[in-house]
């Protein structure tokens, strides 16, 4: 529970507990070294998953977790032991999943491309099989939405709650959000309270509520009380980095009109590339089939151009993050201007933020901006043919270029 309220160190220290009372378990080292990784003490998060390894040698979350915690070499890699344990056979798909994945992402750190991407492919085949939502129903809902939520909807929605001004960071997973996210909050005026699913949970029990009615106001206040509840400093107005919030820039604008919107746009093909061999434990069900990806990625790319359209500018700001990671400072600098901050030297050094993230990127961000992600699609554009023939048929040659 204090994890899912980003109290990591609590989460930690009781986690700790735990080991110390029954240190043969590996549910508890992998709950303890994950909590570690979100803190940054990441030598801590690897000796524990070793040590879950130890304790079972089949136990894919922790093989995956360990892959992540840190660049892999040619001579410091787990890579020999995980594919001895697929030659084995004998795995749960759940497990066998895991292990793709992180042997994805080993192989690609030793720049071994063609076996990388082997692995992803198999992880994400698995995992298709498997899937709790049919990818065609979420890009329906993209469409609806962009029906739906035209200007004229926006201008005549009731009056929302202005009193308060939070910022929302997001985009598609693996496109540079836990970056924005934690830049801004390097500022002293603010504060992150994380992914919270907040405000998409305020608005379906708005609509339980009143089905067909509106209450942009009261959403709004809702919200801000569940923000409050996960602890954010009353000072300080705070991020929420809740990716799929991207569905919902009209309504946001709508119940917290003073509310600013970021929404991070990264290349084409790198974007899905990098969503592709990522693992989201039920999410994101569109990101295990190249041409399911590649549609659903369209649908978003719609969606982006609909909210630019429909937003006001100084509510709504688009980034690349492209720009951040090659023009860092004049990126940041954007960024704070945009949120009517004075500038601060700190936003440039967010990587020395003790603060904990628990997103995707939570080892990254311990990282100075650094470039080496950019492109990295080219290692395997023959065999992403199939996605890169649908983006095509729709975006333009110079932005797949």
């Amino acid at each position: 529970m204090f994890g899912l309220l980003g109290l990591q160190q609590r989460a930690r220290e009781l986690f700790r507990r735990a080991v110390l009372g029954r240190p043969g378990v590996p549910q508890y080292l992998f709950n303890l070294a994950a909590a570690e990784r979100m803190i940054g003490a990441l030598g801590d998060a690897e000796a524990h998953c070793d040590a879950a390894v130890a304790c079972d040698r089949h136990y894919g979350l922790a093989h995956y977790l360990r892959s992540d915690l840190r660049t892999q070499s040619s001579n410091h890699n787990h890579i020999d032991e995980m594919e001895a344990l697929i030659g084995e056979g004998g795995l749960s798909a759940s497990s066998e999943i895991m292990l793709r994945f992180a042997l994805g992402k080993e192989y690609e750190d030793v720049e071994l491309w063609g076996r990388a991407f082997d692995h992803v492919k198999a992880g994400c085949d698995l995992q298709r099989r498997s899937l709790p939502r049919d990818p065609a129903a979420e890009i329906a809902e993209i469409d609806a939405i962009i029906q739906a939520h035209t200007r004229c909807w926006i201008d005549a929605a009731p009056s929302g709650y202005a009193d308060a001004a939070p910022v929302f960071v997001t985009g598609l997973p693996r496109t540079g959000t836990t970056l924005v996210e934690r830049i801004i909050a390097s500022h002293s005026a603010m504060d992150s309270a994380g992914e919270t699913g907040a405000f998409a949970a305020e608005m379906r029990r708005a609509i339980t509520k009143r089905p067909g009615g509106r209450d942009p106001e009261g959403i709004g206040r809702r919200y801000l009380d569940s923000a409050a509840a996960l602890r954010v400093p009353v000072n300080v107005r705070f991020i929420d980095k809740t990716l799929e919030n991207y569905l919902y820039c009209g309504l946001i604008h709508a119940a917290l009109p003073s509310a600013k919107i970021i929404l991070v746009q990264r290349h084409p093909i790198d974007s899905c590339w990098a969503i592709y061999k990522a693992h989201f434990r039920g999410k994101f069900s569109f990101s295990y089939q190249q041409t399911e990806l590649a549609e659903y990625y369209l649908a978003y790319r719609r969606l982006s151009r609909h909210w630019r359209a429909v937003l006001p500018p100084d509510v709504l700001m688009e980034i690349n993050y492209e720009d951040i990671v090659r023009h860092q400072t004049a990126a940041s600098q954007h960024i704070i201007r945009f949120l009517g901050l004075p500038w601060e030297d700190g936003v440039m050094r967010f990587h020395e933020s003790p603060a904990p993230s628990a997103t995707a990127s939570a080892v990254q961000v311990r990282r100075p901006v650094y470039a080496s992600s950019v492109g990295k699609w080219r290692h395997h554009a023959d065999r992403l043919k199939p996605l890169r023939e649908r983006l095509a048929r729709e975006i333009p040659e110079a932005e797949l270029a």
